[in-house]
């Protein structure tokens, strides 16, 4: 890239991936999941430069061409991957900001790689964007980029946007680095969350940390600049999904699951494999429905996809042994021969499998503990244009705020849940279809697409 960038996007991964085909040559490919999905199609447009990490330790990379993206990689050695990104990132941010759920790690050496790192891609982002550009940055691995983009370059405008939630005032004060992580945030002329409870808690948190931070409604007051903390939920791209769901391969194999699954009512599950997914309550609740004698076996099969995540971490190790035991006692008690009622593979899938599962599932399950947002649950609603199928969702993931006319459920709630999930089964297709054209209007009138524009339009006018 011989030119400064007039948009640029800072995220801790590149949105590609490398990929070695049959004949050992290697290539890149446009990455799955949400933020790229999200984010993606908005830099094509706008010829933006993404600044990210390639995903391979010590390597370095000239600045290169990709999928109509100008991409830019920031290298990191394998002690700063541990400390900076599996520590202070995954075992430190990660946990405190979903309230909780499993114990935050507080070491001082997580927090100087951090700073370490987020200098870093401060200073990449700072030497590629052009004079007055504007500077996108995305999540809690990057948190003081903002403040120190801001030192570097004070002609940027800079956004910042969060896709995990941000927790109250007291779990925030647990941790050591409170105000320089809040002060880092208000670096950037606006922060955007997935819900108004964050920002509120945002806002909160600026108002006791900061000697200099006065709020005002949405706005903080720094020195002489405004920055506002807003809500933009993040959603699909339903062009995309609507695409998919209209191949015919992807029909038929809808067609071929349902077939293999013997006719029965599949419930499904689509997560990364985390702790805060909720995947042990409702599989746990599924298996005492058997027990109850509520589900008949061959009645209903549990299909949970549970993609690899983060598995040098103890805590996910941890949880693989745990769901992997619980599906074998589930199965050990309830299979008939060749019918296990819980199919369970921890493994990727491509998007027009996913979508193929989508179709073929009567009931889609998506119950985190604590989510930002819950990307799974729009992009079932996305691809149920037969209005068919039921959505049993977390009233503690961010799309309960938008999709309520899901089954909403509490999971920690274990006699609820399975309650929930009958009268979902249950549900008669002219239920179903009031609820899906409902959740559907939603979706396709606030798409990945009008979150960007939205959040773009608002850091413009700032």
């Amino acid at each position: 890239m011989s030119h400064a960038s007039e948009f640029v996007v800072v995220a801790n991964r590149l949105p590609v991936d490398r990929v070695t085909g049959e004949d050992g040559t290697a290539s890149w490919r446009r990455s799955p999941g949400g933020l790229v999905t999200a984010i993606a199609p908005v830099m094509q447009r706008r010829k933006g430069a993404w600044i990210g990490w390639s995903g391979a330790p010590g390597e370095e990379l000239e600045p290169f061409e990709e999928d109509g993206m100008s991409l830019v990689a920031v290298p990191l050695s394998a002690e700063e991957v541990e400390l900076y990104y599996e520590g202070f990132s995954n075992a430190t941010l990660w946990p405190l900001y979903h309230d909780v759920i499993a114990t935050p790690i507080y070491k001082r050496r997580y927090w100087d790689a951090y700073v370490a790192v987020n200098r870093r891609f401060a200073e990449a982002a700072a030497g590629v964007a052009a004079q007055g550009a504007m500077v996108w940055v995305q999540d809690y691995q990057l948190q003081l980029v903002p403040a120190m983009l801001r030192q570097l370059r004070p002609d940027l405008r800079i956004g910042f946007f969060l896709h995990i939630p941000f927790p109250p005032v007291e779990l925030f004060h647990q941790l050591p680095w409170r105000r320089q992580i809040i002060e880092g945030l208000l670096g950037a002329d606006l922060v955007g969350f997935q819900r108004p409870g964050a920002a509120a808690n945002f806002l909160r948190l600026a108002r006791r940390i900061t000697e200099s931070g006065r709020a005002q409604g949405p706005v903080v007051q720094v020195g002489d600049r405004q920055v506002r903390a807003q809500a933009f939920p993040i959603s699909v791209d339903v062009g995309e999904l609507a695409e998919l769901i209209a191949r015919p391969e992807v029909r038929e194999r809808s067609e071929e699951i349902r077939a293999d699954l013997g006719g029965a009512k599949i419930l499904l599950g689509v997560d990364r494999l985390d702790y805060t997914k909720g995947i042990g309550q409702r599989l746990e609740a599924f298996g005492e429905l058997l027990e109850d004698g509520e589900l008949k076996p061959g009645e209903a099969v549990f299909v949970q996809i549970a993609t690899p995540s983060r598995e040098r971490v103890e805590q996910y190790q941890l949880l693989r042994d745990e769901i992997e035991q619980l599906v074998g006692r589930i199965n050990g008690e309830h299979a008939q021969i060749g019918v296990p009622p819980v199919h369970y593979l921890h493994n990727s899938y491509n998007r027009d499998e996913l979508a193929a599962l989508y179709l073929a599932a009567d009931v889609m399950v998506v119950t985190p503990l604590r989510d930002g947002m819950n990307l799974v649950a729009k992009e079932y609603v996305a691809c149920r244009a037969d209005l068919h199928g039921s959505l049993v969702l977390s009233e503690f993931a961010g799309a309960a705020d938008e999709l309520r006319r899901a089954f909403q459920v509490n999971p920690y709630d274990i006699d609820g849940l399975k309650q929930t999930l009958l009268t979902a089964l249950r549900a008669e297709p002219a239920e179903q279809a009031r609820r899906m054209r409902s959740m559907r209007r939603r979706v396709i009138e606030h798409d990945v697409d009008r979150w960007a524009r939205e959040f773009l339009e608002a850091l413009e006018g700032h």
